[in-house]
């Protein structure tokens, strides 16, 4: 009998991509805002381009943020350091474009509504220790280690600006391969073969095995594809070669496309976004139920409208691997879970920041990660949940 096979891919984006940068800068700005006041609205979106950040959106708040010393000290971070990069967060110009809420949306969320409509999803599956897709953990893991060989000078000539895709193949259902890996870095001209301008064979071959070997380790075979930096070469990267916005990077941030996304990104926006602290709560519900063994994976769909507390649509989809029927499992999450935004905020502590909770979010995904910013990762509620089972 033939087993069912079928290929899935996922990408991933370095901390100096420039949509990335602009995700950094509008969760930067809603960390300092929620570390001085926790009650602060913040809608924060950024723009930056050849040598220009600007800076909007609708903040109401009592903090003072210094908005080009935020900016700077972030890209001195992320590595954008000297003009050789495209980009210099000495010299770069800032634009400070913020202005405050509407008092129509304010009015709303005042009394404990959402605040705006929309639908958010959650998702968790037992692909992974942390109970996400294999592709976008790969992806994402990737990403992260082409910043960490570059800022610990293991492979000195990387530049800010990257990007990772990862295809993995399936058979039944289960992750059996990694199929191609595509890995597309920036770098300076020292690494450019002078005969053929292009990336040299000894610098390609030190990308695979200092940046890809060690992260996919046991999912390759002598079959997978590299492609790495497949253009040729990679020199003229960030915002000089690619305009970024805040929110352009949402599959990267959530499931890599394994599931439908909702309908909101995510960074610059405090918790009264329920597009925001839904998708977050849809995350520590399913993975919670997973982690109890009531569903080998699991989809969540909640669905709000604006100045309402309530959702007003809550499905769910284990795919054929539920213990329970979608109807028990529904009646578990309302049984369990607070979905008010006011309950959710409360439950996962999202006002607290101190000063740089929510630029973590920011770069390498919003779920999956370990540490304390990350309460939605918790199953604390796994436990109890598991006596449905039983």
């Amino acid at each position: 009998m033939n087993k069912a096979k079928h290929l899935f891919t996922s990408e991933s984006v370095t901390e100096g991509h420039p949509d990335k940068v602009c995700d950094q800068v509008s969760d930067s700005v809603l960390d300092e805002v929620l570390r001085q006041d926790p009650s602060g609205r913040v809608a924060c979106e950024t723009y930056v381009t050849m040598g220009l950040i600007i800076v909007g959106g609708e903040i109401t708040t009592n903090a003072y943020v210094d908005i080009h010393k935020l900016c700077r000290g972030l890209l001195k971070d992320i590595g954008y350091t000297h003009p050789k990069y495209g980009f210099d967060y000495h010299t770069c110009a800032i634009l400070n474009a913020i202005h405050t809420q509407s008092p129509d949306i304010a009015m709303g969320v005042d009394r404990g509504g959402a605040g705006d409509q929309g639908m958010m999803m959650g998702y968790a599956c037992k692909e992974t220790p942390e109970l996400m897709p294999l592709p976008i953990t790969l992806a994402h893991k990737l990403s992260a280690k082409l910043a960490e060989v570059r800022k610990n000078d293991v492979l000195k000539y990387l530049g800010p600006d990257g990007k990772s895709q990862v295809t993995v193949e399936y058979v039944d259902g289960k992750p059996v391969r990694v199929r191609s890996v595509v890995i597309a870095s920036q770098h300076t001209e020292d690494v450019v073969d002078k005969k053929t301008d292009m990336l040299s064979e000894k610098a390609r071959q030190e990308i695979i095995d200092k940046v890809a070997m060690p992260v996919l380790k046991k999912w390759t075979d002598k079959d997978t594809q590299f492609y790495i930096n497949q253009t040729g070469k990679f020199v003229i990267g960030g915002p000089q070669s690619d305009t970024g916005m805040t929110g352009r990077k949402i599959v990267v941030d959530t499931y890599g496309g394994t599931i439908s996304h909702g309908g909101g990104a995510f960074s610059g926006k405090d918790p009264t976004k329920v597009d925001r602290s839904g998708a977050y709560m849809g995350r520590y519900i399913a993975k919670n139920l997973v982690a109890a063994g009531i569903a080998d994976q699991l989809f969540i769909q909640m669905a709000y409208v604006i100045g309402r507390a309530e959702p007003v649509s809550l499905m769910v989809d284990t795919f054929g691997t539920g213990k329970l029927s979608d109807d028990k499992i529904i009646k578990i999450i309302n049984d369990h879970f607070e979905l008010t935004p006011s309950g959710i905020i409360a439950t996962l502590k999202l006002r607290e920041s101190d000063g740089r909770r929510y630029r973590q979010t920011a770069a390498y995904g919003h779920f999956g990660r370990d540490g304390e910013a990350f309460t939605w990762e918790n199953t604390d509620m796994a436990k109890e949940l598991s006596k449905y089972v039983k």
